[in-house]
């Protein structure tokens, strides 16, 4: 598997990150983890097409996760430069449905892709929900967020990652993480700031260690978390690498 890191940022628009999107390969296979402003941008810096994206995964309906779904469907809708042939299979909450109503609610049929061109799977919000997504074997769990929120675990030739998208600290989280490759995981707060339902280094470091991930890859960070304090990790008790995500990072696992 490689990870590519297509957005480390947040809401907080910035030049040096983009907000939050991550893509997953295995086997020519593209997943999207979440599609925030920019991210099909970040795409086509990779020397990538949008219709090489297989799956997209969407955690929560919150804008910087979300927004750039846009003008990926409203490309759909033109043959000049962009044909795409397979289906997308786009995957998140039950509410999904009706989030994507709306949308089409807002711009008519601009975001509604040609007929079979867009397959929504939506899941349930419940305790480790397992399933497939082209070769990865999926797991999702609800999280500590939006009511909608999931978190999900992507397993792949006895390798796994856990993408936690939004969420503050609990145990479904932990759960999910149990024995992971790699975490990747939210770091929205910092010592002097702290919002509810986010993470702080001091909480993803209890997560870490709870879990027995091997690595973690700290992500969404706002300028006042951005800079963590790794000695936090080692009082903690974790003691596996910590990685800080940069925009447009490549990490294999």
């Amino acid at each position: 598997m490689k990870l590519t890191i297509l957005g480390s940022g947040t809401g907080w628009i910035r030049l040096d990150r983009n907000a939050p999107g991550h893509l997953l390969e295995a086997e020519d296979f593209c997943l999207l983890l979440d599609c925030g402003a920019g991210v099909i941008k970040q795409i086509l810096k990779l020397g990538k097409k949008l219709e090489d994206i297989s799956a997209i995964f969407i955690s929560h309906f919150h804008p910087d996760h979300v927004s750039d779904l846009i003008p990926f469907f409203f490309a759909t809708r033109y043959n000049l430069g962009y044909k795409r042939i397979l289906p997308i299979n786009l995957y998140s909450a039950e509410d999904f449905s009706i989030f994507f109503e709306l949308l089409k609610r807002a711009f008519n049929n601009w975001v509604e892709p040609p007929e079979g061109l867009l397959i929504i799977n939506t899941l349930p919000k419940k305790k480790s929900h397992s399933f497939f997504i082209g070769p990865f074997r999926a797991f999702t769990s609800p999280v500590k967020h939006n009511p909608e929120s999931l978190a999900i675990r992507l397993e792949y030739k006895n390798k796994s990652l856990v993408y936690s998208g939004d969420t503050g600290y609990c145990e479904e989280l932990i759960e999910l993480s149990k024995c992971a490759d790699l975490l990747l995981i939210e770091c929205s707060n910092s010592e002097e700031v702290y919002v509810e339902h986010h993470l702080s280094p001091q909480d993803i470091a209890d997560i870490a260690k709870k879990a027995k991930v091997k690595r973690v890859v700290l992500t969404h960070f706002y300028p006042h978390s951005e800079k963590v304090n790794l000695e936090s990790f080692k009082k903690k008790g974790f003691l596996g690498e910590i990685i800080l995500a940069k925009d447009l990072m490549e990490i294999n696992l």
